[in-house]
């Protein structure tokens, strides 16, 4: 089976996240967690942080993919996880969220963001994830009422998964190029299950 590294290509302006997606069922294998109900003693009023925290990418980790007959697994470095994270935010992307890289929202940005250099000393650690050095995490302020309530209250959605757009670097034989070209598809949101 192919392994596929997914890289940026600094040279190519399309490269990068466009946006990220809440989804039921995270390609990275990864939930991310609720930060709700947090009591906050401000004239003793109780209120709802309505944050998410979560892996947007961890490095080296094989998500396996199927596209008809054909099955294989793509995996993106620490080198691209960091470039990505930087290049996210760079684009002013941090408020493009889709709902299972199908529907995009309105009232959800990332509000912070970080490359975990130390796992056991992670802030991320503290609220019981654990995730490898070089991950990519992020927070998510959700202030969409319907999202909040209807998918992430419910369960209905567990965690963060990417949508952007990265070179390839495999070798492959030429009667593979259909191949390429449709993990190019699914890495660039083109098609419904891709994660």
């Amino acid at each position: 089976m192919n392994i596929i590294e997914l890289i940026l290509d600094e040279n190519d302006e399309m490269n990068g996240i466009e946006a990220i997606s809440v989804v039921s069922d995270p390609a990275i294998e990864s939930d991310f967690i609720a930060l709700a109900n947090q009591e906050i003693k401000l004239a003793t009023v109780d209120t709802e942080k309505r944050i998410l925290m979560g892996a947007a990418l961890i490095p080296n980790k094989h998500i396996y993919r199927r596209n008809k007959d054909k099955e294989f697994y793509i995996f993106f470095s620490s080198d691209t996880v960091n470039k990505a994270s930087q290049l996210y935010l760079k684009k002013s992307r941090q408020g493009n969220a889709t709902l299972e890289h199908d529907m995009k929202l309105k009232d959800m940005a990332v509000v912070e963001s970080w490359i975990v250099s130390n796992p056991e000393m992670d802030k991320s650690k503290h609220y019981g994830l654990s995730v490898p050095k070089d991950t990519w995490m992020v927070s998510m302020k959700v202030d969409n009422d319907e999202i909040w309530n209807d998918y992430v209250k419910t369960g209905k959605v567990k965690g963060f998964s990417i949508e952007g757009y990265f070179a390839d670097k495999v070798q492959m034989k030429s009667e593979d190029s259909e191949l390429i070209e449709q993990i190019k598809n699914i890495i660039n949101g083109k098609e419904k299950n891709s994660k």
